[in-house]
């Protein structure tokens, strides 16, 4: 019953591109029209049919760190690139449906993120060994996507041209006060004092980013420009020339924009401005992932920009420039796939084989994510007043 279904399902979705699934009893069918690059999909579980008919993307991704689902020569990218093309282009199936359905209905109640849950959420991401992110992130830490200028920049040269494309529309000067929301491991507010001169507050929710930043400041002399906190971003005190936030936002959950943006009206000086770099969606507002939420970004999102912007405009600030980013992503996760699997032995040692399988499964779906569907990186760029910033964006150059 269940296989017969899944056939039905995968013959709905299948359009462009082959897949050859091998059933647990041997039988193989194939679905879309002939392909010089097939892909063969194993299923080894008996269940696996209804699993996936029931929950797709949390049964797949399951499956594949638990390995009762291969694939031939474990083409990840092929895979995911089969089935994300087919979403992209309007194919889906019955199974499919319901399940976006139930996802939107839910939404809500998953990225409720009240400040001690918020804590929680960070921990089970941000608190990973530090180890595992020298494996695969550039020399300066930085977890977000990077700017290419062009494909065949290096991940350090795209990393350093995202912090400085970000200063310049913060048009900082010397001795401003900047604000770091989700200051990661502190790389962006460390950049900012030592090379624009800016008096840097950060703050996260991890412990082990705090700890890392911390040490980073006094190692580079700069612990009087710039301190790092452990604490909440609704917690913090005073008013900032500038407030900056690299993929923080996308933590936050839809139920507290408004909260979050009349923050950062409140912390900005009359003339501030403020950049919010952050993940999002060109199609309209839907939900998060299932295995994402679980295993990798519990009670996060990337929002539509019209959810956005509907809690922007209802705390009074203005939008003085926006800015999309489409593939920087996509190149920025090759990167970091590639890196990762050259040293996922060293991965495997500090935790096992399986959360190895689940941290391929990640950048690999992320990637194609950004390729394939409508995934995008938003730039906000915020102020209290129409004149914080010049007419034209020249000054950007």
């Amino acid at each position: 019953m269940w296989g017969k279904a899944l056939d039905k399902s995968l013959r709905q979705l299948i359009k462009e591109g082959q897949l050859h699934l091998h059933m647990p009893d041997g039988s193989v069918q194939t679905y879309g029209p002939p392909d010089d690059s097939p892909v063969h999909l194993y299923l080894h579980d008996e269940s696996l049919p209804r699993k996936i008919l029931m929950n797709p993307d949390m049964a797949v991704g399951e499956a594949y760190m638990d390995g009762t689902l291969t694939i031939g020569n474990d083409d990840l990218h092929g895979f995911l690139g089969t089935v994300l093309r087919n979403r992209g282009a309007g194919h889906t199936s019955t199974a499919l449906k319901l399940n976006a359905m139930l996802r939107q209905m839910i939404r809500h109640l998953q990225q409720y993120n009240p400040v001690g849950r918020a804590q929680q959420n960070v921990a089970h991401h941000y608190d990973l060994s530090a180890q595992l992110y020298d494996l695969f992130l550039d020399e300066d830490r930085q977890y977000s996507c990077a700017y290419f200028r062009t494909p065949s920049d290096t991940l350090e040269q795209a990393q350093a041209q995202k912090k400085e494309h970000i200063a310049k529309k913060l048009r900082i000067e010397p001795g401003m006060k900047v604000l770091d929301i989700g200051c990661g491991w502190g790389g962006m507010g460390l950049t900012l004092a030592r090379e624009y001169g800016a008096q840097v507050l950060g703050v996260t929710l991890s412990a082990e980013q705090h700890k890392i930043a911390t040490a980073r400041a006094a190692e580079a002399g700069l612990a009087d420009r710039v301190q790092f906190r452990l604490t909440d971003y609704r917690k913090v005190q005073g008013q900032f020339d500038r407030i900056v936030s690299v993929g923080m936002f996308e933590h936050v959950g839809l139920p507290h924009y408004r909260e979050y943006f009349r923050h950062v009206r409140d912390f900005l000086t009359e003339d501030g401005i403020a950049l919010i770099h952050t993940i999002g969606r060109s199609d309209p507002p839907g939900s998060t992932s299932p295995w994402v939420q679980k295993y990798i970004f519990p009670g996060g999102y990337a929002p539509a920009m019209s959810e956005v912007m509907k809690a922007v405009e209802k705390e009074r600030l203005y939008a003085t420039d926006v800015e999309v980013w489409r593939l920087h992503y996509a190149y920025t996760l090759r990167h970091w796939y590639d890196r990762f699997t050259a040293r996922q032995d060293e991965a495997a040692a500090l935790y096992d084989e399986r959360f190895c399988r689940m941290w391929r499964y990640y950048l690999a779906a992320s990637e194609m994510t950004f390729r394939l569907r409508q995934q995008v990186v938003f730039q906000f760029q915020l102020t209290r007043q129409q004149d914080a910033v010049p007419l034209t964006r020249d000054y950007m150059a």
